[in-house]
């Protein structure tokens, strides 16, 4: 009896210690973000889920920059963008809007939603557009109209901003539709942790963490880094 008492806690301790691996692992995992050695200018992206930001908070942990998502498809602004917008320029840390391609939607339409969204600032980064699939939009229209659409939404979004825009492109879209290939822009990739290899060019920005915890903001974000002269 009391040596099966014994293999009983035995085995509760080893779960306990697995299960707490596991929890600090996770801890380490979603804080992770590369060198500053390696990577200097890091920052965010959020949105309507992660609440009303401190920016302040933000400014003193290490965020260098911010994209704010501004507008989805062609009908839908993101409700925090204004107020994010007003926000973040008490704080010097520098800003750009970012836009959610829809490919179900008319490009016009949604430069239209952009441009009437996205006041035109001469100190802003440039313009985000970011590629992906989604669950609204099943549809995967053949690459010729898609380098179309979206050469036609990069046109009218920069004669508004005047700065060229940034291709924030998943993998499963890239490699579907081969856009670093085909429109001459800089690229943003995404890989978490790992350094991201799928565009026929060399990445400009990279998201490192997709699920960073950080101080200052609700929810997780996107940790993105900017390559540096040393990672050429």
């Amino acid at each position: 009896m009391a040596e099966g008492q014994t293999q009983r806690y035995r085995l509760g301790a080893i779960v306990l210690a697995v299960a707490l691996g596991i929890f600090v692992l996770w801890r380490v995992l979603i804080g992770w973000v590369p060198s500053r050695d390696d990577y200097p200018v890091q920052g965010i992206v959020v949105d309507a889920t992660n609440g009303a930001p401190v920016w302040s908070t933000l400014a003193a942990t290490g965020v260098d920059f911010a994209y704010l998502t501004a507008t989805l498809g062609d009908k839908t602004r993101d409700p925090s963008f204004a107020s994010n917008l007003e926000a973040i320029g008490d704080v010097g840390i520098r800003y750009g809007a970012l836009h959610v391609f829809d490919i179900c939607r008319l490009a016009t339409d949604q430069a239209t939603l952009f441009i009437t969204t996205v006041p035109r600032a001469e100190r802003a980064l440039p313009p985000a557009v970011a590629l992906d699939y989604s669950k609204t939009c099943t549809s995967k229209p053949d690459r010729a109209l898609i380098l179309s659409e979206v050469s036609t939404f990069l046109s009218q979004i920069e004669a508004h901003t005047g700065t060229p825009a940034v291709l924030l492109i998943a993998q499963e879209f890239e490699e579907q539709y081969r856009i670093s290939a085909a429109v001459d822009r800089n690229v943003w990739l995404e890989r978490t942790w790992l350094l991201p290899d799928y565009a026929a060019k060399p990445w400009v920005m990279w998201t490192a963490n997709s699920a960073r915890n950080i101080d200052g903001v609700d929810g997780r974000v996107r940790w993105v880094v900017v390559r540096g002269d040393k990672n050429e």
